[in-house]
């Protein structure tokens, strides 16, 4: 692989891109870089702050400043809460992360990132929002109902039954189980089925936003709680009347937690910095990813908090362990996808039923989602869903090996695969095909094994509508 010469590259035009703060000064603390983000942020034009020193600039002391302690002790500063003022007088509230930076061994000056606090806090509250297509989102920000969860196991019916009889109620429920469970589905369907429904329903993902934000975030802020806040409601507060749903509770810190058991006794929340309290009147729904004991001898959940949150408490199954949903699973997705990519699929071979009924299936349901989605961008007209057919990585995870080629499917051939060009079309694209399995997806070395050049290879891959990513071996990653 050739390596890339970075004195070709003109990193300034990069960081005067960027849309974080970045200024970069050098030992001595004199800004020799300062972007227009930055200058968004301070109200302070680049031409002004380079050539000055940073103290010049802030109302900071060398120990107050980020990038000034960094190039004292020469460490990185990650993550750092800040509000400050400039000399100007404007007050700035941001995260800040500090960077050295060093030349043949020796520190020579550092960089700053930075992002305004309330531009990240829309940023991050965005992605609280889980991936899935946004079309069919109602007006009280779900997607989903009971009518969309498919379950014939004994299991899944008893926990929709549970749901059923304690979404109506005020007390708190806990949903446990692996990753893609199905856990924010339940939650939802929970809401639309009480008499909330009309209201809010908030979903707060607690990985997803970092700890010295989410205080703020949850609870609210008042203005004049430090300097440069704004009074702002927190998701409680907005969700007031409705619904919240605290996905993966136990990544909350626990010194968070304490305060939210605060609010669950008292049905109270108090902004940070106010006096004041504002009644609450919220269904509060959480989740967690393994068994709540099991997380509570871990220490990343409280067990009081465990007490009052999982009043009602809610565990789905894998999906390892429930073989009678598999065949109507399978069929919705295949139906789905058949919509999405104007295929024909019809069912599954008996011998990718028998190896689905062998997998452990780490990924559960969602994981069939993807492997279906996959499978179906390779079936290229045929109506059955092959072994070939199927992403590599599944038969990584299953320690087998995956088919070397297609098979030709003589029961259900292409619409139009009659004519010679047809015909040609076809062989073309199975010969990729085996290129790409036998070179784990490796755009390169199937390039070398068909004899034909790179571009030429991504050309004919779009033209079929495959994507080598489905063959890269997930193991090797």
């Amino acid at each position: 692989m050739e390596r890339i010469n970075f004195e070709d590259i003109d990193i300034y035009s990069v960081l005067s891109s960027m849309h974080e703060g970045v200024v970069i000064a050098d030992i001595t603390g004199k800004v020799i870089f300062f972007n227009q983000t930055q200058g968004q942020i301070d109200d302070i034009s680049p031409a002004d702050a380079t050539g000055k020193n940073l103290l010049d600039i802030y109302q900071l002391t060398p120990e107050t400043s980020p990038i000034m302690r960094c190039l004292t002790t020469g460490d990185p500063i990650i993550n750092e809460p800040m509000v400050y003022r400039t000399r100007l007088g404007r007050v700035s509230n941001i995260l800040s992360n500090a960077f050295p930076l060093y030349k043949s061994g020796q520190l020579i000056g550092a960089i700053t990132f930075s992002k305004e606090y309330q531009l990240l806090e829309k940023v991050i509250l965005s992605r609280t929002v889980s991936d899935r297509p946004v079309a069919k989102i109602s007006s009280n920000g779900t997607r989903f109902s009971f009518k969309d969860i498919i379950a014939s196991d004994p299991q899944m019916r008893s926990a929709i039954r549970m749901a059923k009889m304690s979404a109506g109620s005020p007390s708190p429920i806990m949903i446990s189980g692996e990753t893609g469970t199905g856990k924010e589905l339940f939650a939802q369907s929970i809401h639309n089925y009480s008499p909330r429904k009309k209201k809010p329903f908030i979903p707060v993902n607690c990985t997803a936003i970092p700890e010295n934000l989410l205080e703020g975030i949850l609870f609210g802020t008042s203005k004049g709680s430090f300097t440069g806040a704004i009074d702002k409601p927190g998701l409680f507060e907005q969700a007031n009347g409705g619904t919240i749903f605290l996905d993966e509770l136990d990544a909350m810190p626990l010194t968070l937690q304490v305060k939210l058991l605060r609010v669950i006794q008292e049905k109270k929340v108090r902004k940070l910095g106010s006096l004041k309290e504002i009644d609450l009147d919220v269904k509060i729904l959480s989740s967690v990813g393994q068994p709540p004991l099991k997380i509570i001898q871990s220490g990343s959940l409280r067990m009081d908090l465990f007490y009052r949150m999982g009043v009602v408490s809610i565990m789905l199954p894998p999906l390892k362990d429930r073989q009678g949903d598999m065949e109507s699973l399978i069929s919705h997705f295949i139906s789905k996808f058949n919509r999405a990519l104007s295929e024909k699929v019809e069912t599954i071979s008996p011998e990718v039923a028998a190896l689905f009924a062998g997998y452990q299936w780490p990924g559960n349901v969602r994981e069939l989602e993807h492997i279906i989605e996959a499978a179906m961008n390779m079936v290229d007209g045929t109506r059955v869903i092959h072994l070939a057919h199927l992403p590599p990585h599944i038969f990584s995870f299953a320690g087998r090996d995956a088919p070397k080629q297609l098979p030709v499917d003589p029961g259900h051939p292409p619409e139009n695969g009659t004519s010679l060009m047809e015909t040609q079309k076809s062989h073309e694209q199975q010969m990729l095909v085996n290129a790409l399995i036998r070179s784990r997806g490796n755009a390169a070395s199937a390039a070398r094994s068909l004899g034909i050049s790179p571009q030429s290879l991504h050309y004919k891959l779009k033209k079929y509508r495959l994507n080598r990513k489905a063959y890269v071996d997930q193991k090797s990653m």
